[in-house]
């Protein structure tokens, strides 16, 4: 039989030794961001913003760590070139450059957050492994901290932007909201964006909802604590919420794609809102075409995350697994076929990973 397959092609050094310098960049790359997501955990990008160049003893002391520890970890930062060493006065310093992407107060966005997931990721490796060779899939209390990044996340790239940005692009949604109406957020998650309206519009009524206990926990106390009457949380499992014409509001933030059923959760959203009701929903804007994503901003990092968390959660509740980056097309055709009349979709400036849409009950 004649083998009519096309001739493979001839091996290329000089690509190999190309692809070998790229992958050891990855490697270096890979193990940079596990430490610094450790230098956020403890603080020391904090720290030695506001220190002058200072000695590995006095950085340590400041931010009452271990000398010998830090040194260790400051000589990653050095060599993965965040950090700047003087070796003459043996002294460290971090550029404010840097500092503005790796700082809780950081200006232009705390880039340590996202470092978090990369070494969350390694922390659950053998799930991951699981899942591959059986197919299975993995619930949300295996993951530790997720709830922990998740707000800080949403910390920086939500709650700042909420009045003056987001809740905008509804129009007359703040005057609403300021009169008094009912509020849903769906998959709340710690909350951090419920709390904030709820402190921000006293004449309204909000409710949490999400399948973690432990997170409704924290968003419980964290209500407690601001004094907060006119906000309660819930643990649901949204797949069997059946509130209809219940709420002028329902929102959802980066909640959707990783449940049982996104379709189903769309359309039982609908069918809580009353008549002329609007649901606010975020979502990872990437496309539900990989070949659309190649230059998606973090692209390698998203399709990581749904490997080893997104994927895996949906499937291990009988879903989909339809991932972190099921696309922005996928989103809009939910919503349209639940019957949402009128639906907007925008990207922002300030947040390129996201789309966010804006969908009316008729």
């Amino acid at each position: 039989m004649t083998d009519l397959s096309p001739p493979l092609p001839a091996f290329d050094p000089a690509a190999a030794d190309s692809f070998t310098e790229r992958f050891v960049e990855m490697l270096n790359g890979g193990a940079v961001a596990v430490m610094v997501a450790v230098g956020h955990r403890t603080r020391l990008f904090d720290t030695m913003a506001a220190l002058p160049p200072a000695t590995s003893r006095e950085i340590a002391e400041a931010g009452g760590l271990a000398e010998r520890y830090v040194r260790e970890w400051l000589a990653c930062m050095v060599t993965g070139r965040i950090v700047v060493y003087d070796p003459v006065a043996a002294t460290y310093h971090l550029p404010p450059e840097h500092a503005a992407i790796l700082t809780r107060d950081a200006p232009l966005g705390n880039f340590a957050v996202p470092a978090r997931f990369v070494a969350q990721m390694g922390a659950v490796q053998d799930l991951v492994v699981d899942c591959l060779e059986t197919g299975s899939g993995t619930s949300y209390d295996q993951y530790p901290c997720f709830h922990e990044v998740m707000a800080e996340d949403s910390g920086q790239t939500v709650v700042p932007q909420l009045f003056d940005t987001l809740l905008p692009l509804a129009p007359g949604l703040l005057e609403r909201l300021e009169r008094g109406i009912d509020v849903l957020d769906a998959g709340c998650g710690r909350g951090q964006a419920l709390l904030a309206m709820a402190e921000r519009f006293p004449k309204s009524r909000f409710l949490g909802l999400d399948l973690c206990a432990d997170a409704i926990a924290h968003a419980r106390d964290q209500a407690a604590a601001r004094g907060l009457d006119t906000i309660a949380f819930e643990t649901v499992d949204l797949s069997r919420y059946a509130a209809t014409d219940a709420f002028d509001l329902v929102t959802s933030f980066d909640a959707v794609h990783d449940q049982k059923d996104p379709a189903g959760l769309v359309r039982t959203l609908h069918r809580a809102l009353r008549p002329g009701g609007v649901y606010f929903m975020q979502d990872i804007g990437g496309s539900a075409r990989l070949e659309n994503n190649l230059d998606f901003p973090l692209a390698p990092l998203l399709y990581a995350i749904s490997t080893a968390h997104c994927t895996p959660v949906s499937i291990g509740q009988g879903g989909p697994g339809l991932g972190t980056m099921w696309g922005w097309e996928t989103a809009l055709a939910c919503l349209e076929a639940a019957g949402f009349t009128e639906v907007t979709k925008h990207v922002l400036p300030h947040d390129p990973m996201n789309v966010w849409f804006i969908a009316q009950k008729g």
